[in-house]
Parts: C-alpha cells; structure tokens; sequence
C-alpha cells in the first residue's frame, strides 16, 4: 500500500514515515521540505500512484487536502485537530465523494475508553461527569480534540447534557453537565480521564499515552481499514464496531 504522508516533516509525520516503512510511501509532502527525493513542499506536486493521503498536518490546510483528495479520488485519513466548524461542514462534504477517516485520536485505547465511558454514562444514569485531560506544554488547541470527542460520546449516551469547559465561575455544580478541564505542562504525550460519581459511587476511567508510537499503530491500522471503502465519513467507532 503506497501512502501521500502530508505534514510529515513534523513529530508524528516523521513517526508515522518510519513505521510505515519505506515501501509503503508514495510521497512526504510538508510545506517546509523543498522539492526532491520524495519530498514535496504542496499536495498538488505529487501526481503519482497511491492508495490513501495520511493527513498529520494543520486543520487550517483541510480545504486544499479535500480538494486533492477529490480530485484524484483518493481516500484520507485526518489526523489533525482543531477543526472549526466550517472545516468540519468541508469534510462532511468531501466525504458524499470519498472515503474519509477522521478522528483527533487514532488511539485504539481511547476508541476503547470511550465505548466504555459511553456505556458507563447510560448506566449509571444521572451521575456527575467530570472529563480532565493532560497534555505538553507547546499544544495549540484546548480543550484536547479528544476530550471533545470523548464529551460527545458521553452525550449520545445522555442528550441532556452540557459541556462547562474550564469552569471557573463561582455557585454550586448544575445538575447534567460535563466538567471539560485542561491540563498543561511539560512533555506529557496525553491523559484522558473520566470521572462518574452519584454521590454513593464513583467510577473512574483513564487513558495514558506513553509514546506518541501508538497513535501512528493506529493511524496505520485504520488506513488499511479505510482504504476500499466506499464514500463516507468514518471514525474509530465504525473501526471498532466493524
């Protein structure tokens, strides 16, 4: 399988690159590499064969990916986070066309943590939820996009509930809300911890990545899983669950 690894010059291109292995990459393309030996600085210098674009690059180029994605009919598989909601109607878009992985945590452990943390929501009923995750110091975007991912989970379980992103105001706690809270320090690679509690009983849910490693495993294992695929926007649930 040839992959197009776009914003592989930086961390986790270079991680997923390597794991690739060399045979399996049609193309690096980063917008500070120069031209030559593989290397591309834009999507649209490559016109070569591939099977699938693996994007761990900026959610501000999302436009320009989908345009060559469509283009040339390739499947993709976004890894980046920060979408604003604009960017997120593009891909919805661009995925009535093609095959569309996306998910702002290619962790299998969190696809799994949250089908539990979805699971424990509708059981233990009208509990307190509180979501705190970790992350380095030089992360842009806050909360983490899986934090959000997870919240949105919780909520299928429970519409009725209310996100309360770093909650600073004075007054007690409203009933239905998820305490979002953000972490930031040092070189930590990412923690996602839930917390349920009714007042008798408290249940606690928690992911840690060691290396950032796993979160290229499962970009690769999902590329394999998407490619083939028909038009459609899939996620580390439809992964899991097929």
């Amino acid at each position: 399988m040839k992959l197009i690894i776009n914003g592989a010059g930086g961390r986790m291109g270079h991680i997923i690159t390597e794991m690739a292995g060399a045979e399996n990459v049609a193309a690096l393309v980063d917008v500070a590499f120069e031209t030559g030996a593989g290397k591309y600085s834009k999507l649209e210098d490559f016109d070569g064969a591939a099977d699938c674009v693996v994007d761990f690059s900026n959610h501000k180029a999302v436009a320009g990916l989908l345009s060559y994605c469509v283009k040339r009919n390739l499947p993709v598989l976004i890894a980046s986070t920060g979408h604003t909601d604009e960017e997120l109607n593009l891909i919805k878009e661009a995925a009535k066309k093609i095959p569309i992985f996306q998910s702002p945590n290619m962790s299998i452990g969190v696809a799994l943590l949250a089908d539990v943390a979805e699971r424990v929501a509708k059981v233990f009923g009208a509990c307190d939820i509180e979501l705190v995750e970790t992350h380095h110091n030089q992360k842009l975007d806050v909360p983490s996009g899986t934090a959000l991912m997870l919240a949105e989970r919780l909520k299928e379980a429970r519409p009725e509930l209310t996100f309360n992103v770093g909650r600073h105001e004075n007054g007690k706690r409203p009933e239905n809300e998820i305490g979002i809270h953000s972490l930031r320090y040092g070189s930590e690679v990412g923690t996602h911890e839930i917390i349920f509690s009714n007042g008798l009983e408290t249940i606690t849910l928690r992911h840690d990545a060691k290396n950032r490693a796993l979160f290229a495993r499962g970009a690769l294992e999902a590329v394999k899983w998407l490619v083939g695929r028909p038009a459609g926007l899939y996620n580390m649930k439809d992964f899991l669950d097929s």
